[in-house]
C-alpha cells in the first residue's frame, strides 16, 4: 500500500539554489512530515507548475533571476488567494520585507533564522489551510442538506433529523487531519461514526481499534507507540505498536476517559507533537494516522475532578461528535427494530417474524438504557427464542422485567408529545425531566438547573422536597 501524501494539496518551494531546495525539503519531510513535496529552480516555470496542481502552501525566495519573488508573489496572490505565501530570503532587509507583507505574504523569515522559527510558521500556515478548507466543507454541508458519500453511512440506520445532521458534520470533518471525540452514552454507536470517518479519510488505509479499559500506564505506551529489541525483559523481538499499524488510515481509541495520568501524558504528547517514542527508542518516530476517540465517560465533570487533564480535552476535542441516546431519537425504533428482524433472522436461518403494531409500540416506549446495543440484542434473542406465528411480548423478556418508561417523545421530529395511557401526572413528568438532567450531566446540579430553566437553588430545593 502507498504511504498517503501529507498534505492533500502539494507544498511547493521556489528557488534558484539547489542545494538550499534539497535541505529545506529533507528539513520538512524530517520533522513536519510532509511528504507531498514539489520544487522548482527555475522561476519563469512557477505558475505553470501551480496551475498543473494547486499548491496548499508556497515558500518563495526573493532574489531569483528572470522572475523576482516579488513579482511572484503578486502573481499568485492574484490566481491563488487562498494560498498561503511565505516568503524566505538570505538578506535581512526590513524595506523588502515590508513589501511583500503589503502585497499578502503570510510570513517572512531569512534563511539563516533558526529551524524552530521556519518550521513554526510553515505549520502555522499549514493549520491555516486546514481551517479554511474544513469550513468550506462545513458551510457546504449544511447548505445542501444531503450527503455526498451516504454509502460510508450504511452502518447507521436512521431517519432522526439530528442523526442525519451529525452525519453532514462526520462528512464534513473527515477532510481534516486534527482529532475527533465522539461521546454518548456506552451502545449509542460511537464506533460506528470511527468506521464511517475511516469509510471518508482514507478508506484504503488500515483500521485499527483498541480499548484504553483496563490498560495500565506499562501496557498502554506498548500498545500503541511498540517497543525495540531489548526494550525490556521479554522484548526479544522489535514490536510495532498500534499507531505505527495504523499508518495511512484510522486509529480508533475507546474508552478515552480511563486513561490513567501517565498515559494521558503520552497520549498528550503524541497529539501535540505528532510523533512518539517506542519503548526503548530514543528517536522519535512520525505519526501519520487519523484519531479518533470515545468516551461515555462526562470528561468535563472528570476535569473538575481532575481524573482527567484539561489540556488532553482541548487537544482531542478538536471536532466532536455527540451521539444522542437512542430515547431521544423514538422515532428511529421501528427502522432499526426492522433492520434488526432481518439480520437476526438471516443469521439464524429463518423467516423474518411479523411485529405486530401492539408490540412495536409496546418496544417503542421502552427506555432502552443500553441504547441501539441493547435493542440489537433483545431482538436476536427474540428471533432465536421465537417458534411461529407473530413475534409476542413474551418473546423480549426485558418489556416485563424492566417495562416501558413515560415517553416523551422528541419535539424536533414529530412537533408533539406522546403520553401512554392513563396520562402521567405533572409530578411524574417534573422528576423524570429533574432526572434525565441530572443523568445527562453526570450529577451537576448547576449545568442540569440551567438544561431545566429554572435556577440552581429552585433545583435543590426540588431535589430536597423529594428526598423529604
Amino acid at each position: 500500500m502507498n504511504e498517503p501524501l501529507y498534505p492533500l494539496r502539494p507544498v511547493v518551494i521556489i528557488d534558484d539554489e539547489k542545494a538550499w531546495l534539497r535541505s529545506l525539503s529533507l528539513l520538512l519531510e524530517r520533522m513536519l512530515g510532509i511528504s507531498n513535496l514539489r520544487t522548482c529552480q527555475d522561476s519563469r516555470e512557477t505558475m505553470a507548475l501551480l496551475e498543473a496542481a494547486p499548491p496548499s502552501l508556497v515558500i518563495l525566495d526573493v532574489t531569483m533571476p528572470h522572475v523576482t519573488g516579488e513579482e511572484l508573489l503578486g502573481q499568485i496572490q492574484a490566481r491563488f488567494p487562498a494560498v498561503p505565501v511565505i516568503i524566505h530570503s538570505g538578506r535581512n532587509q526590513v524595506d523588502i520585507a515590508v513589501r511583500c507583507m503589503k502585497l499578502g505574504a503570510f510570513d517572512y523569515f531569512v534563511k539563516t533564522v533558526e529551524e524552530d522559527r521556519l518550521l513554526s510558521g510553515i505549520r502555522r500556515a499549514l493549520e491555516r489551510v486546514v481551517l479554511l478548507e474544513e469550513n468550506r466543507q462545513l458551510k457546504a454541508h449544511m447548505l445542501q442538506g444531503r450527503l455526498e458519500h451516504p454509502e460510508a453511512f450504511a452502518e447507521i440506520v436512521t431517519g432522526n433529523r439530528s442523526m442525519r445532521a451529525i452525519c453532514q458534520y462526520i462528512e464534513a470533518i473527515s477532510v481534516s487531519p486534527e482529532p475527533v471525540l465522539v461521546t454518548g452514552e456506552s451502545g449509542t454507536g460511537k464506533e460506528l461514526v470511527a468506521r464511517a470517518i475511516h469509510r471518508l479519510a482514507c478508506p484504503d488505509g488500515p483500521w485499527v481499534a483498541v480499548s484504553a479499559a483496563g490498560l495500565d500506564d506499562q501496557v498502554f505506551a506498548d500498545t500503541l507507540f511498540g517497543h525495540v529489541r531489548g526494550a525490556f525483559t521479554d522484548a526479544r523481538e522489535t514490536r510495532a505498536g498500534m499507531v505505527e499499524q495504523a499508518r495511512g488510515g484510522v486509529l480508533f481509541l475507546d474508552e478515552i476517559g480511563d486513561l490513567g495520568p501517565a498515559s494521558q501524558v503520552k497520549l498528550l504528547r503524541l497529539l501535540q507533537e505528532g510523533e512518539y517514542y517506542p519503548l526503548g527508542c530514543d528517536r522519535p518516530v512520525k505519526a501519520q494516522s487519523r484519531f479518533v476517540f470515545a468516551t461515555n465517560r462526562d470528561l468535563e465533570a472528570a476535569m473538575a475532578d481532575t481524573s482527567f487533564r484539561s489540556d488532553l480535552y482541548y487537544r482531542l476535542n478538536a471536532h466532536h461528535v455527540h451521539l444522542p441516546p437512542l430515547r431521544e431519537r423514538s422515532n428511529d425504533i421501528i427502522l432499526l427494530l426492522l433492520h434488526f428482524l432481518e439480520q437476526a433472522a438471516l443469521a439464524v436461518r429463518k423467516k423474518v417474524p411479523l411485529l405486530p403494531q401492539e408490540l412495536a409500540s409496546q418496544l417503542t416506549r421502552y427506555s432502552y438504557p443500553g441504547n441501539v446495543r441493547e435493542l440489537r440484542a433483545m431482538v436476536f434473542d427474540a428471533v432465536s427464542r421465537h417458534q411461529e406465528g407473530p413475534l409476542a411480548a413474551g418473546d423480549f423478556p426485558r418489556l416485563a422485567t424492566n417495562p416501558p418508561a413515560v415517553p416523551v417523545a422528541s419535539v424536533e421530529d414529530t412537533g408533539t408529545l406522546t403520553f401512554p395511557d392513563p396520562l402521567p401526572t405533572l409530578k411524574q413528568i417534573s422528576d423524570l425531566l429533574v432526572d434525565e438532567a441530572l443523568r445527562r450531566t453526570g450529577g451537576n446540579q448547576t449545568r442540569a438547573a440551567r438544561l431545566l430553566g429554572v435556577t440552581r437553588p429552585a433545583l435543590g430545593k426540588r431535589l430536597k422536597g423529594r428526598s423529604s
